[in-house]
């Protein structure tokens, strides 16, 4: 079974991953052992994955919608009763364990729309379905929104619209879709979002303003990046990370804070082995025998992309900053957790490919 594993998938795996953990023993040394382990931990499950034929299971409609509404009732639950942390009440607590579970949304998400558009490509033009498939998505990301999250609750729009895009839906009902919306998101503006996450897209757009306030972080990372050069100011030399200029360098600016040390050359680097990673996902799901497989691994793509634009992005002042990680670099157990459980998935499609 591990013979037969694309082992070019884990050595992209293998690559980022060791660029975030140097990354952090720069930072923050403190989190370097926390990310070991849940590197450890989402590597066991990925283990597990692959010798547990799961696909018969995924054919039972009870199944996927059992763990939808687990979901939703996690959501409901965190959301009146979890802690506030980071301003957010979205983390299942056991114990000392932290689990949020807007990253299990993502996931669960892929699985449903998987299973949905898998069923319905040939009829995705009705309206009927165009609904249905926006319910689903819209349920646990109003959920998300609301603790408030508005980055998560974003990514889930992108998953759903990305998956309307590659079913070969019209484009008369993606305009329908995107002022559906466009609608839901004027209410949500005036009735949900806080002042900190208006003042956030309102920064972005006016990007000269407050640089010791709103636009600092994206400043800072700004500097970081423009002053790395072509090969960087060298290990624990990045003066933005190391006086502590630059927040959460561990997480949303880990991207800027690795190119601060390690140059333009290394950050190209890194984004090429992403990009080699995306493809290998996409062959994976081209040569798999099922379309319910293709939509996974055509999911597991969005999703990364996405989370990547976002986080590039904001380092660079191209998108506002929303609290989104980069991809198997960032750290976070939470985030990075899923992403593997998904990639142990995406590697029993390869596995057990006809």
């Amino acid at each position: 079974m591990i013979r037969k594993l694309d082992w070019k998938l884990n050595f992209s795996l293998f690559i980022l991953m060791a660029a975030g953990l140097i990354s952090l023993i720069s930072s923050r040394q403190d989190l370097f052992q926390k990310q070991l382990i849940f590197w450890l931990i989402g590597l066991g499950f990925i283990f597990l994955i692959i010798h547990f034929d799961w696909r018969p299971y995924l054919n039972y409609k009870g199944i996927i919608f059992g763990l939808y509404f687990l979901l939703i009732l996690f959501l409901i639950i965190t959301y009146f009763f979890a802690p506030t942390i980071r301003g957010i009440k979205g983390w299942l607590v056991i114990g000392s364990i932290y689990f949020q579970i807007s990253e299990l949304s993502k996931l669960v998400l892929i699985i449903l729309f998987a299973y949905f558009f898998s069923r319905r490509h040939a009829s995705i033009a009705r309206v009927s379905n165009l609904i249905i498939s926006f319910i689903y998505f819209f349920i646990p990301a109003f959920l998300i929104a609301i603790q408030p999250d508005f980055g998560s609750a974003l990514i889930l729009f992108c998953l759903w619209f990305g998956f309307l895009l590659v079913s070969g839906i019209k484009y008369s009902h993606l305009i329908i879709a995107l002022i559906i919306f466009l609608l839901i998101g004027g209410i949500i503006w005036q009735n949900v979002f806080e002042d900190y996450q208006k003042d956030r897209i309102s920064g972005f757009l006016f990007q000269e303003r407050d640089p010791l306030g709103i636009n600092y972080n994206v400043i800072q990372s700004k500097i970081a990046i423009g002053s790395a050069g072509f090969l960087g100011k060298g290990f624990k030399q990045g003066t933005q990370v190391q006086l502590g200029f630059l927040p959460e360098a561990q997480t949303d600016f880990i991207f800027a804070a690795f190119i601060e040390e390690w140059g333009l050359l290394m950050g190209l680097f890194i984004l090429l082995v992403f990009s080699f990673l995306i493809l290998r996902i996409i062959r994976i799901g081209l040569d798999s025998d099922n379309n319910f497989n293709r939509f996974i691994c055509l999911g597991a793509v969005i999703l990364l992309i996405v989370q990547l634009i976002f986080n590039i992005g904001s380092n660079l002042g191209l998108t506002p900053v929303v609290g989104v990680t980069f991809p198997f670099l960032s750290y976070g157990g939470s985030s990075l957790l899923t992403n593997l459980i998904l990639i142990g998935i995406i590697q029993t499609i390869f596995v057990r490919r006809s």
